[in-house]
């Protein structure tokens, strides 16, 4: 699946001050990553505050990025949740004309056993032909994907093509790595981690940052993957400030504060998400006039 490979971004969902879909924001988003080395563009994940969008507001901003992207990058659906039952009927019953793959959460809030884990992401395989990217983010779901499970999913699901792993645990990643079946690929969920996953094997990123400066990001993923730790150490350090301060006060209002500066989109978000704090806001400011 090298479609995967590399740089995807996981767009944020622009709003205008109403509360409405920024369709002009959204626009500009997607063409400024299309034509600044984003290898593949993710629709509705956790940064794209899919929670809030209704079912209407999604397949609207599914089809315009679909529109505007007109083939030029795979495109990537999140489809997830903690209901196995409603995910498969989602993968059953949505249009996914325009879209390469499916990105899904492990389930979230009702911490399921490791077997758990294993038959729901075994049960939604079943549901679609579609490439699935499973995404493990014990941060927000409180249930990690050992290992173990996610080489076992990876064997016995063969349309489970890659995992995005944000659970901070390199030693974990390289367990992943080392025991894999060939072509499933391990993609970083954690922008400032992403240059240790490349030097151990990792196959690219699904980047929040990415957003906003995807050149370098890209720059820094493509170098790190081919070996060239010199030149991607560069970028690396040049945007570790930015990367940590983007997650001070909470995703994906840092990213959006900075989106709001490069003039790409405004800042709105819907309850129960908010504008990140003054200060934060200061820094991204200072931090992302030092970029551009």
């Amino acid at each position: 699946m090298n479609k995967f490979k590399g740089l995807g971004v996981a767009l944020v969902t622009p709003f205008q001050e109403s509360g409405a879909v920024d369709m002009a924001g959204l626009q500009r988003l997607v063409e400024h990553n299309i034509n600044n080395g984003t290898d593949y563009l993710v629709v509705q994940g956790t940064t794209g505050e899919s929670a809030t969008l209704t079912k209407e507001e999604k397949k609207a901003v599914l089809d315009f990025v679909i529109e505007i992207n007109a083939g030029r990058k795979p495109i990537v659906l999140g489809v997830g949740g903690n209901n196995t039952a409603e995910v498969i009927n989602s993968l059953k019953s949505l249009d996914f004309k325009g879209v390469d793959g499916i990105l899904s959460v492990s389930p979230y809030y009702n911490k399921p056993s490791q077997e758990g884990i294993y038959q729901h992401f075994k049960a939604i395989s079943a549901a679609t032909d579609l490439p699935i990217i499973m995404y493990n983010v014990p941060g927000r779901t409180m249930s990690n994907v050992t290992a173990e499970t996610t080489v076992r999913i990876a064997r016995e699901c063969k349309n489970i093509v890659a995992i995005k792993e944000a659970s901070g645990n390199l030693e974990q990643v390289m367990e992943i790595i080392l025991n894999k079946p060939k072509g499933f690929l391990v993609l970083s969920g954690d922008d400032a981690l992403t240059l240790p996953h490349m030097a151990i094997g990792g196959d690219g990123v699904i980047s929040v940052v990415g957003n906003a400066f995807p050149k370098r990001f890209s720059r820094m993923v493509h170098n790190g993957m081919e070996g060239n730790m010199i030149e991607a150490r560069k970028d690396h350090y040049e945007l570790i400030e930015l990367i940590q301060t983007l997650f001070a006060d909470g995703n994906p209002g840092g990213i959006k504060r900075v989106l709001k500066e490069l003039g790409i989109c405004k800042e709105y978000l819907r309850l129960p998400l908010v504008p990140v704090n003054e200060k934060v806001a200061n820094k991204l400011d200072a931090l992302t006039k030092m970029l551009s």
